[in-house]
């Protein structure tokens, strides 16, 4: 059993949290400052909260369970981040999948502010917030002590990152670092965000734990801190106007020199279903239980029933064979020897014994165009990377719901599926990483790459194309010579496809806005920022609504 079951019991006995309808919104707490225990179930209970709602806003609520929607960074937060970009596209089969065009206006970028994932990624990111602010307020309450202090600054870093994916989503938004909030909070300006932010984690950074091992994974630690300001200033120039590479440089190394961490040997098992404290990568991850923490949905999204049977999935499990990527995308994955290939499928399929996967069909199942009487024939399944729209199918990108439509496009295995995967929910066990020891490697890189100076750690003096090669080799593909800012996108897909990563890439390369699938090349920038949801702006008049939208 995974360590992070322990948190999230402690999050579901401890908390019930209300759903988040307006920017300060109330958190219900069984505990006020003048109930609070001061002992170690008080700290439990207020961080414990904050990190049901990083995996999703219904935690306690059964409800949930119930129903296969729901705000979580690993279903609606990344949806918001994949399908606009070229990494993840859900086009319509017959009808299927459509769903208002939510995922469509995500590729096409047409979408408005009252696309619904925009609407729940604010409401779970502010939401995140107030709670951390709620039990900010109630831990400094308590007597003083070390372990308040560590309390306080995990609470604070906790509190950073979520500003921090909803800056970087919606650019200019409010800050709140009260509990409760006095009156509508007004919108800020990125660069008054940012230094925020800033300034939160280092003034954290002396009271977050060093210590890497089953009792930190998935909580908040200097390293978390360190990868978090690194992401920042990489990402500088963008935010605020003003270039901070040689800090992001700087970051990578307080991590690289001091921290523990290692590139596993075995690049899957950082994302298989039994991935945990003892993958020496992971920096920060989101736990994920297929039955107290759910939220990871790769293999119900991806899948084909045709497949179940190579991975040991249950009879009883139905995946839904919508979410995959473009053929554009796929070609990136070419490289001699990069077990990184084998992540996703495309072409004919085999079995688990490596025969084909042969399927006995109805030839019109296989394809509903086809003039020929309708007879049964034996049939080895394919996926085909190329997504070509059935007839009459451009309005809602409909690529037909036979056999063939169904497989359209690559799938990817790199949330490896799970045998144990919830029947009834189709939540999986596959921890989400957010921060690993690899995007640190590579941030430096593009660092390094974009001006700052190479700094030599333990004895290597780290250049880009000697950090890009570590990264290569441990998936067993050719060491670089020569990177540049072109081929570094190219390298970041690679490595981090399908982990939330895409658009943040795309908008800092200045490629947000070119071509890819079904999507036209634009210069609509105002897109670099997701529109302030149209039911906030009617709630809180403090609100400023971002331009273009």
């Amino acid at each position: 059993m995974k360590r992070h079951k322990f948190l999230c019991t402690l999050a579901l006995a401890f908390t019930t949290l209300a759903g988040c309808r307006k920017l300060d919104v109330d958190v219900e707490s069984r505990y006020t400052p003048g109930n609070f225990p001061t002992n170690g179930a008080s700290y439990a209970a207020a961080v414990g909260a904050v990190y049901a709602q990083l995996a999703n806003t219904k935690s306690g609520d059964a409800t949930y369970f119930m129903n296969s929607t729901g705000f979580s960074y690993g279903v609606d937060y990344w949806m918001l981040q994949e399908l606009s970009t070229d990494e993840a596209i859900i086009p319509a089969r017959d009808g299927n999948y459509d769903d208002g065009g939510k995922y469509r206006f995500l590729h096409l970028h047409t979408w408005t502010g009252n696309l619904p994932f925009v609407i729940s990624s604010w409401q779970w990111g502010f939401g995140g917030i107030n709670i951390a602010n709620n039990a900010l307020n109630l831990v400094n309450a308590l007597p003083a002590s070390a372990s308040k202090n560590a309390t306080m600054a995990e609470l604070k870093t906790m509190r950073s990152l979520f500003y921090f994916f909803m800056m970087d989503s919606f650019g200019n938004i409010p800050i709140i670092d009260t509990y409760p909030v006095a009156s509508q909070p007004a919108t800020k300006p990125r660069k008054e965000v940012f230094a925020f932010i800033e300034n939160t984690l280092k003034s954290a950074l002396p009271d977050l734990p060093a210590k890497v091992d089953g009792t930190t994974y998935g909580r908040a630690t200097k390293w978390l801190a360190y990868a978090l300001l690194e992401k920042m200033y990489l990402n500088a120039e963008y935010y605020t106007g003003v270039s901070r590479y040689p800090e992001a440089v700087a970051m990578a190394d307080s991590i690289l020199t001091n921290a523990p961490y290692t590139l596993d040997g075995d690049y899957f098992s950082v994302f298989k279903p039994d991935n945990g404290p003892q993958i020496k990568e992971t920096i920060f991850a989101i736990p994920y239980d297929a039955n107290l923490i759910p939220g990871c949905h790769f293999t119900r999204f991806g899948l084909h029933p045709f497949l179940k049977a190579k991975y040991d999935l249950p009879d009883a499990f139905g995946p839904s064979v919508a979410l995959s990527t473009i053929a554009d995308f796929y070609a990136f994955f070419t490289l001699p020897n990069d077990i990184r290939n084998t992540t996703w499928l495309a072409g004919p399929q085999t079995n688990k014994d490596g025969s084909p996967n042969i399927q006995r069909v109805s030839s019109k199942t296989l394809d509903a165009s086809s003039t020929e009487p309708d007879h049964q024939i034996d049939w080895q399944v394919t996926i085909t990377p190329e997504m070509k729209l059935k007839a009459g199918g451009e309005g809602k990108l409909d690529v037909g719901n036979d056999l063939l439509g169904q497989l359209k496009g690559a799938r990817s295995i790199k949330f490896y599926p799970d045998k144990n995967i919830n029947t009834s929910t189709r939540f999986q066990n596959n921890d989400m990483p957010v921060f690993r020891l690899a995007d640190v490697i590579m941030m430096k890189a593009e660092a390094i790459l974009r001006g700052a100076a190479p700094t030599a750690v333990k004895g290597e003096m780290q250049t880009a194309d000697v950090l890009v090669s570590k990264v290569r080799g441990r998936s067993g593909a050719p060491a670089v010579a020569g990177i540049t800012l072109d081929s570094m996108l190219v390298e970041r897909a690679r490595e981090f496809a399908w982990e939330g990563w895409r658009r943040n890439d795309l908008i800092r390369f200045g490629k947000f806005e070119g071509k890819w699938g079904f999507k036209k090349a634009d210069n609509d920038a105002f897109r670099r920022i997701f529109p302030i949801p149209e039911i906030e702006l009617a709630l809180n008049p403090g609100l400023v609504r971002n331009p273009g939208y």
